[in-house]
């Protein structure tokens, strides 16, 4: 597995309260947008990245031996990320209401589980083509599927980014999973809201394109990002399946 991986706090913002954690041996990838007052979404975001891997280092995920167990390990994972935050956010004034989008990646043989809460989204490329693998949790896409809404209208839209689903927003958290048997040359992206509300799908298949190493590829996407406004913070991690991933 390539990996490149990268954080920026953008041209508009004076902090980052985006995180990312890679866990290279254990094949597991997580990235989070902290939301909240002050400082309060950079604790949300950090806490909720340490708790994971804390988590994944004292519980080895290769005991988890077929995708129910993968499923209900994930979820305790997030469990306890989140009962960390929310308690945080319960305890200290300041930092009352904060919260986190996370993702967590896994990689195990030819399959990718994923888990999401919040915006934060896991895009995959495959034969030239970009496919949003994970769906938003906002208020505006839960419109847009009972058809209130179109999407055209909800990406213009001023309300977009308000997130229905966070990590430490309540006592408990309910993921979306995801699974997908992994080809060579897949990129998967995993990302927070600057990238894609600032990189259109298009730009970001003309960057991909071009074969660039995964840390370049990363960095290509930020500066983009940043040209293009960078109103918010940038996080981003890529992978790219190679030969030997599938021939484990």
């Amino acid at each position: 597995m390539e990996v490149g991986f990268k954080s920026d706090k953008g041209v508009r913002q004076t902090n980052n309260e985006d995180a990312c954690f890679v866990l290279l041996p254990d094949k597991v990838y997580v990235v989070a947008d902290g939301v909240g007052g002050a400082n309060a979404g950079e604790i949300a975001s950090r806490t909720a990245v340490n708790e994971i891997a804390k988590y994944v280092i004292e519980n080895p995920i290769d005991k988890a031996n077929n995708k129910y167990a993968i499923v209900n390990y994930l979820q305790a994972c997030l469990d306890k990320a989140n009962a960390q935050v929310y308690e945080l956010a319960n305890t200290y004034k300041e930092n009352n209401g904060m919260a986190t989008t996370v993702i967590i990646l896994y990689v195990r043989e030819d399959q990718v589980y994923i888990s999401n809460v919040g915006d934060s989204r896991v895009y995959l490329y495959r034969a030239d083509k970009l496919v949003q693998l994970t769906e938003d949790h906002t208020y505006l896409n839960a419109l847009v599927k009972i058809g209130l809404m179109s999407k055209e209208e909800a990406e213009v839209d001023e309300r977009k980014n308000m997130i229905v689903k966070a990590l430490g927003a309540d006592e408990t958290v309910e993921p979306d999973f995801f699974q997908l048997e992994i080809m060579e040359d897949d990129i998967f992206i995993i990302c927070t809201d600057g990238l894609y509300d600032e990189v259109t799908g298009e730009e970001m298949v003309q960057v991909l394109r071009t074969n660039l190493s995964m840390s370049e590829t990363c960095t290509e996407l930020i500066n983009r990002a940043n040209k293009n406004g960078g109103h918010d913070n940038i996080t981003l991690i890529c992978l790219k399946v190679t030969e030997e991933d599938i021939n484990e």
